[in-house]
């Protein structure tokens, strides 16, 4: 099977290293791919990830069978609608589908629609509402930009002063949300349609320090394991939250089809929705891939092609993975940076490369979020143990990380 699949993070070259492991992989192209895979992956330079047209006329002419998309703006940009019309298979929404992300509005409006339990809201069409809204709700609450923000649009407010400059500083639309306390779970599921099947649950780290603290970012760090939910609650996901809005998405007529990811809050009124992605987590990815003992190819194009696989197989471990970045992200950092240590790295863990690239015979950083690592075991705690372990063998100038992602 020939394959391209879109996006240059830590999540596709996650996605990427697991479908080089099947015997169904002929070639793989990797658009625009990053400094990771040299030689085992064909990169694609020369083509915008969202320009949908150009990607098809690329497509068939390698005679491409699958495309798996990694990022969310590709799906907004209808790429998954142009590849479809050539007759060329994907895993991942239509343009219409893709919504559910590309606007938090709509997604609320969605969520109301089928009761789907989630914070109550009002849309801001501008930042001087939105600062009138903040004011008039009080501290502690959450401002969301209403588009695509990679991660990194939504502010927790703990106090007046922070909810008025994050209003005042929204360029368009935004959701003003009630602010809920408690852990956060990440639940993924192949869907298609009306019909899916759930992934391993996972959690991520989206504040840049310790204990939670300071900007969100695009993810620090993610544990994966079936330890984070019980059935019973996985259960009532399916139930309340997954099976409602794949059903009104249908009743719509922009059915599903791909990974659909809801972003929950374990209240203690219950479950409650943060957000929907319409596309595998990132870092999320990175600590789900090393426990998926499936042939992760052929589930893509069966979902791809109009299909769901019965079921899926996972290890039952733990998996911890924890990322490293550039100095100064989320704001301003400086890239070019060589990464050193890699070779040091024992073959129990994982490397995931995000922000990297090949200048002449080095590795160098080319990103806020530049690499992360990947470690499984029987326990989260020798899990985090293992992967620190190995991450302290890394380098560059200005890396950093948090240290307790799995705690």
């Amino acid at each position: 099977m020939k394959v391209l699949l879109i996006g240059g993070g830590g999540r596709e070259h996650a996605l990427a290293a697991k479908m080089l492991e099947s015997p169904m992989l002929e070639k793989l192209w990797w658009l625009p791919g990053n400094g990771a895979l040299e030689g085992r992956a064909a990169k694609v330079s020369d083509i915008d990830p969202c320009d949908g047209p150009g990607i098809a006329t690329f497509a068939v002419h390698q005679g491409i069978n699958l495309v798996v998309v990694g990022p969310e703006a590709p799906l907004l940009a209808g790429v998954v609608d142009c590849l479809e019309e050539k007759g060329i298979h994907c895993f991942g929404p239509s343009r219409a589908a893709a919504r559910l992300e590309g606007s938090k509005a709509f997604a609320k409006e969605i969520m109301v629609k089928c009761n789907v339990p989630t914070a109550r809201y009002q849309v801001a069409e501008t930042a001087a509402e939105a600062v009138e809204l903040v004011a008039k709700w009080g501290a502690p609450v959450v401002i969301k930009a209403d588009g695509l923000a990679a991660g990194k649009g939504v502010t927790v407010a703990l106090t007046d002063q922070e909810a008025s400059r994050a209003a005042a500083g929204i360029k368009g639309r935004a959701v003003i949300e009630e602010y809920l306390e408690g852990p956060e779970v990440s639940f993924m599921v192949l869907a298609q349609g009306r019909a899916f099947v759930p992934l391993v649950p996972s959690r991520d780290y989206k504040r840049v320090g310790e204990g939670d603290t300071g900007p969100n970012t695009g993810g620090m760090g993610a544990v994966a394991g079936f330890h984070l939910l019980s059935q019973d609650v996985q259960e009532q996901i399916c139930q309340q939250v997954i099976e409602p809005v794949l059903n009104q998405l249908a009743d719509m007529g922009t059915p599903f089809k791909g990974l659909l990811y809801a972003g929950l809050m374990l209240t203690a009124k219950g479950v409650q929705v943060l957000e929907f992605n319409v596309r595998f987590g990132d870092p999320e990815t990175q600590a789900i891939m090393p426990l998926w003992e499936d042939d992760v190819l052929e589930v893509f194009a069966a979902v791809a092609r109009g299909g769901l696989p019965g079921g899926l197989t996972w290890s039952g471990r733990k998996s911890v993975t924890v990322v490293a970045a550039s100095g100064g992200y989320p704001g301003n950092y400086s890239t070019g940076h060589a990464i050193d240590g890699l070779e040091k790295l024992p073959a129990a863990v994982k490397l995931y490369q995000a922000g990297t690239k090949i200048e002449g015979q080095k590795l160098v950083t080319a990103g806020g979020r530049v690499l992360a690592v990947s470690s499984v075991a029987d326990e989260v705690e020798a899990a985090r143990q293992q992967g620190y372990a190995a991450l302290s063998n890394i380098d560059f100038t200005g890396m950093h990380y948090r240290r307790d992602i799995g705690k």
